[in-house]
């Protein structure tokens, strides 16, 4: 047992001193220091007073042990699974079984091919059981011999390139004259040789962008702007963004990626390419003269509430439709035809006291109607014409026919029709409409006549 201590403490001795780095599929150079114990015992040589093959393997009292690093091998991975290996080691032997014998002095160099077995599952690099085959060349004292080796190990990872390494190796002398042996090892395995191509820390083997620098939770791909999505797979690689938009970004959170956001820092709306409408006219507000009211695309956003062409910045009237000749304004309603003659069937039954100027009080029932004929055409424009039958002087008629028109104007306007529509004249005796040689045609002459005013007919 005493033996077996030392070699566990020197193993483990070995393993407290490593330092290195991580370790992956690449890293193809590899080197082991360790102990080695020598077994001569389970060899399958019962008629020599040995043991047959694996009897007492673990009997730690057959090892011949040095408490010292006293075997050093050198790998490196070929592909596939497979490492070429060359080693050396050196014991003293005083043992065989139980039987005690002179010290020799063992010195041997190995080498072989070693399989990693993690290669037929696919297996983590945390375990790594192992077989092996090879020759070796023995030095017993002066006398030398070659063996056929065996070998089964695995190494159990410390870090990413440090392992602990435990194996042991059948030696098959070829000439009888020599021992058959088994060599233990346990030791510390120490990896390197991995290419990092751009330098980020993550091999190429691993690394799934070898020449670009990367992250190691994107297998070596970068993410130039941090958003956690690595820029293969980032449709904006430089504008950090939510994975649900596929690392494009959108500022003002309306639902248009910045990239396609005419309006980026303002949310909007995705037909108007992410510009806001204010008054939901249809019409960005950049390109809306009111952005605040909705309004029309020909008139750049503006509205038109009348409806007449005009928007109403520009409509002096724009509650009620008009033209544009009137700046939106709608034309006067003007009387009819019809309506005029019915002033004039009015006008013609105004009745004057003889001679002068004054209204009759039977003709105001009458003169009321006219007041409401004229209040219905509010911008109309009428002259209040005032004639004579030829009785009298010329002069006499025309003064006589100019106060009556004045008359009824002054009737008309205290009653609620605005001064500034109409206006007055008399023409005496010089517009008959019938002959004045008979009684019937100067009471025909003798009249009121209410005329819309030429102008109002031109619009």
């Amino acid at each position: 047992m005493k033996n077996m201590y030392k070699f566990l403490v020197a193993a483990l001795i070995i393993a407290s001193s490593a330092t290195m780095n991580a370790q992956n599929d690449e890293n193809r150079w590899a080197f082991s220091v360790g102990i080695n114990a020598i077994d001569l015992y389970p060899v399958g040589e019962e008629s020599q007073g040995l043991g047959g093959y694996f009897d007492e393997f673990f009997n730690v009292d057959h090892y011949n042990i040095l408490a010292a690093p006293t075997r050093f091998e050198l790998g490196y991975y070929i592909g596939d699974g497979i490492v070429a290996t060359a080693a050396g080691s050196i014991n003293k032997i005083d043992r065989a079984g139980e039987t005690r014998i002179d010290e020799l002095t063992y010195v041997s160099l190995d080498g072989g091919l070693r399989y990693n077995l993690n290669e037929l599952w696919n297996g983590s690099y945390l375990f790594n059981p192992y077989l092996g085959v090879g020759g070796s060349y023995q030095w017993l004292e002066d006398d030398g011999f070659g063996t056929f080796n065996g070998t089964f190990g695995f190494d159990i990872a410390v870090t990413e390139n440090v392992a602990f390494n435990i194996q042991t190796t059948y030696k098959h002398a070829f000439e009888d004259a020599f021992p058959k042996h088994w060599q233990h090892v346990a030791g510390i395995k120490f990896t390197w040789g991995a290419t990092d191509t751009d330098e980020d820390g993550i091999v190429d083997s691993k690394d799934e962008c070898p020449e670009t620098p990367g992250l190691e939770e994107f297998n070596g791909c970068p993410d130039t702007d941090g958003d956690g999505i690595k820029d293969s797979e980032d449709d904006c690689p430089n504008e950090a963004g939510p994975m649900e938009n596929n690392g494009c970004p959108d500022t003002d959170g309306d639902g248009v990626l910045d990239k396609g956001d005419k309006c980026p820092d303002e949310a909007g709306k995705a037909e108007l390419m992410g510009c806001p409408d204010a008054d939901g006219d249809g019409i960005a507000d950049g390109d809306d003269n009111c952005p605040n009211e909705a309004g029309l695309a020909k008139f750049n956003g503006c509205p038109d509430s009348d409806g007449d062409g005009i928007q109403d910045s520009e409509d002096e009237c724009p509650n009620e439709a008009g033209v544009a000749e009137l700046n939106g304004c709608p034309k006067p309603v003007m009387p009819t035809v019809e309506v005029q003659k019915q002033l004039n069937e009015y006008a013609k039954t105004i009745l004057f006291e003889l001679n002068k100027a004054d209204i009759k009080k039977e003709s105001e029932e009458v003169l009321m109607d006219i007041v409401e004929i004229l209040n219905e055409y509010p911008e109309a424009k009428f002259t209040i014409e005032g004639h004579t039958d030829s009785s009298g002087s010329a002069s006499y008629n025309e003064k006589l026919s100019d106060s009556r028109a004045l008359s009824v104007k002054d009737y008309l306007t205290s009653h609620g029709v605005d001064k500034f529509r109409l206006t007055s004249k008399g023409y005496g005796e010089a517009k008959p409409i019938a002959p004045n040689n008979t009684k019937a045609g100067r009471a025909q002459n003798r009249r009121v006549e209410i005329n819309l005013v030429k102008e109002n007919m031109d619009n």
